[in-house]
């Protein structure tokens, strides 16, 4: 029986898996470093400034928190002005606060899972954290070259976090957010997107790639299928959120072999108050037989192990069970 990392590695380069992956099982994920550890962050019912300068709430029976934008406390109104209303946070740590996170990753056997790190904003939420999402997109047409500037400024933030992680860590994997579109259309053109996200991209997950992360997981749980082609250019091997509205099945035929698509499960479906057994077996079992054994993971599409509702996470992997027994 193969190892969770081997299996997986099996359907990420099309060779023979004995089973599907599990969801997340293959990841070991370690957080708690000395930089994430100086950001607030909002609790149920909560309010927090994180260490930009962002306002977040966490409305009660909603699945995690959002920036404020409302006149009061949107950061940044005047997208010309960024380098006089933004201030990095500071990535100055000492080596003896990188106990903590080094110690779990201690822990996981390398050769069962992958070290994963935690990546949370991306380059493009991280843009609509700061003014909204109405004045990020309008930025885009209206004031292009503060918007390269502002991305460039945020790339060059996250290489300098991406060096300490590299250096003190040593991860195998990243596990990297950033939601690129709604349940039906991308947020940008493609040809928007190939201008202004691509390349911070390039950068950030080649310095990755360069200093041994060998597996680059990406969440984007939105349509994004019109973006696949830019995703494997980015250097991205799979691509986790990948909700039902983008047809996967045909994304697998299409690119496998190039990207693997880890989601086709749907949280707004099957992640309620009203959820049942029978419902989740069902598409468990669509998502399993239509999509196949290789470059196919099946997972609910949001972004870290577990569920709103207690006890939908631990069916959904219940049922991926039943479904390596029956298809393997």
């Amino acid at each position: 029986m193969l190892s969770k990392r081997e299996n997986m590695w099996e359907v990420i380069k099309g060779g023979k898996p004995d089973r599907f992956v599990n969801q997340y099982e293959a990841l070991g994920i370690v957080g708690g470093d000395p930089i994430s550890a100086r950001n607030p962050r909002a609790t149920p019912g909560g309010e927090v400034v994180d260490f930009w300068g962002v306002t977040h709430r966490w409305p009660e029976h909603v699945p995690g928190s959002f920036p404020v934008h409302d006149e009061e406390h949107k950061l940044l109104k005047d997208i010309t002005k960024w380098r006089e209303v933004l201030k990095a946070p500071s990535l100055e740590t000492k080596p003896e606060e990188w106990k903590e996170i080094q110690e779990q990753a201690a822990k996981i056997d390398r050769r069962e899972q992958f070290v994963t790190i935690f990546g949370a904003p991306g380059i493009f939420e991280q843009l609509h954290y700061f003014m909204g999402m109405d004045d990020t997109l309008i930025n885009f047409y209206e004031e292009p070259e503060a918007m390269h500037e502002l991305i460039e400024f945020i790339t060059d933030w996250k290489l300098g976090y991406a060096e300490q992680l590299v250096k003190y860590v040593k991860p195998d994997c990243l596990f990297h957010h950033d939601d690129w579109g709604s349940q039906i259309n991308s947020f940008l053109a493609p040809e928007m997107f190939a201008e202004f996200i691509v390349p911070a991209y390039k950068r950030l997950y080649g310095f990755y790639k360069e200093n041994g992360v060998e597996l680059i997981i990406h969440h984007n749980d939105s349509f994004s299928a019109n973006l696949v082609p830019y995703m494997i250019e980015m250097g991205i091997d799979v691509w986790q959120g990948c909700m039902t509205t983008n047809n996967t099945p045909e994304l697998v035929k299409q690119y496998g072999g190039q990207l693997t698509f880890m989601g086709d499960l749907d949280n707004g479906l099957l992640d309620r108050e009203d959820w049942s057994e029978e419902l989740i077996a069902k598409e468990v079992e669509r998502a399993c037989r239509s999509n196949g054994k290789l470059y196919f993971i099946p997972c609910l599409v949001r972004g870290l192990p577990g569920s709103t509702y207690p006890g939908v996470y631990e069916a959904v992997s219940k049922e991926i069970d039943r479904m390596s027994k029956e298809m393997f």
